[in-house]
């Protein structure tokens, strides 16, 4: 009896030196988190992590994604890695502009992985034709060309040069003539399956921000597509953006945690006044505080342990990728005491490693793309408010 007390009294000691250690390492890890000059360190060396991991070839990126979750999961995975990135490269070259020329040829390497058909694999094998050679046709493929265009955007916008100007406009026309075409402004990522409404959300970011670069082109669409948002595609219950959309206009589904932060996200590069409605409501019906601070996938109802390939794995609660997405509309709107909250969570859940000059959460060694989408968005600083 003696001997299995002291056993058990030891193995406490342990659990709560454990315990402490993660307090202080957490406490350690977000010290500066608040300003982005305090945060610059930390910013660059996840830029760097990232940079090594994703800016490599097409096929070694694709293996870098993990095993088990298909083709469609996996290119998908990529793409978002190549789009994330370039979207925090942007983002950085603005707070920091010393970084700018070098984001521009990063950037670039990002585009030409994307656009390899290693990348663009996933999306053929689904529509049973290559997106990029069947711009004149009429199916969708609005997931990848969308980022695509997305990622052009960004590399044009931040001052590079013409040469992606021609692939830009014959994308950017095609979104637009398969979305004008549709009676509800929305086409489906793959064929049979509903409008999912965030990859949607994308082709509009991709077409407005194409319009600031040529005198508001696409831009009656982008409005258009808006006024239908905020009279159509509201959830009666929790008054956000439904998260799918069938034939009709319609779906009865509920609304996702993962997939309404993301859509806030997107927002702020459309429709601020919007975004900020859309914000404050996601908030309202998702944020939970105890007992860890982030927000839930499923408003309706509680999820203490689950798995959903969209959100990740569901823990007290939390949406891992919802969680995620919310830090890049806590950012814009300076919503400091939520931004700190989920990056104090990220920091519990992922764990930083820190290695020379590159940094990143132990977490991205099983989802890249994680990491990414992490970076992009506490980096979406709101640049109109200086």
């Amino acid at each position: 009896m003696c001997s299995f007390l002291y056993r058990h009294r030891i193995f406490l000691i342990a659990v709560v030196a454990l315990i402490l250690v993660k307090i202080g390492w957490v406490a350690w890890s977000c010290w500066g988190n608040g300003s982005f000059e305090d945060e610059k360190e930390d910013i660059l060396q996840r830029r760097n992590y990232l940079v090594e991991k994703i800016v490599v070839e097409p096929k070694q990126l694709m293996y870098e994604m993990p095993a088990g979750i298909g083709l469609q999961f996996k290119g998908e995975w990529a793409l978002y890695s190549c789009s994330m990135l370039t979207e925090a490269l942007s983002n950085i070259a603005r707070l920091y502009p010393e970084t700018r020329e070098n984001a521009i040829v990063t950037i670039d390497s990002l585009i030409k992985i994307v656009r390899s058909p290693m990348l663009r694999l996933y999306d053929k094998v689904r529509w049973g034709e290559d997106p990029l050679e069947s711009l004149e046709g009429d199916n969708s493929h609005v997931s990848y060309l969308s980022h695509l265009a997305w990622m052009i955007g960004n590399y044009r916008g931040i001052g590079g040069d013409d040469r992606y100007n021609h692939l830009h406009d014959s994308i950017c026309g095609t979104m637009n003539r398969r979305i004008m075409r549709s009676p509800i402004m929305n086409i489906p990522t793959y064929p049979g399956e509903p409008v999912y409404v965030p990859d949607m959300m994308v082709a509009i970011v991709a077409l407005s921000d194409y319009g600031k670069l040529n005198s508001g082109k696409y831009s009656s669409t982008v409005k258009n597509w808006i006024k239908r948002a905020k009279t159509e595609w509201l959830d009666d219950g929790t008054g956000l953006l439904v998260s799918f959309l069938n034939d009709n206009g319609k779906i009865d589904a509920p609304v996702k945690g993962s997939y309404s932060t993301l859509n806030c996200y997107y927002l702020t590069k459309i429709d601020v006044e919007f975004a900020k409605e859309q914000y404050e409501r996601m908030k309202s019906g998702f944020c939970q505080s105890f007992s860890v601070a982030g927000i839930k996938e499923y408003y309706d109802r509680s999820c203490w342990a689950g798995m959903d390939m969209d959100a990740g794995p569901i823990i007290l609660n939390l949406s891992p990728s919802g969680s995620a997405f919310a830090i890049g509309s806590a950012t814009y709107f300076g919503d400091d005491d939520l931004r700190n909250k989920l990056l104090r969570t990220a920091e519990i859940a992922g764990h930083t490693i820190k290695w020379g000059d590159r940094r990143h959460y132990l977490l991205a060694d099983v989802a890249l793309v994680g990491e990414a989408i992490t970076l992009a968005m506490r980096t979406n600083y709101n640049y109109c408010q200086d």
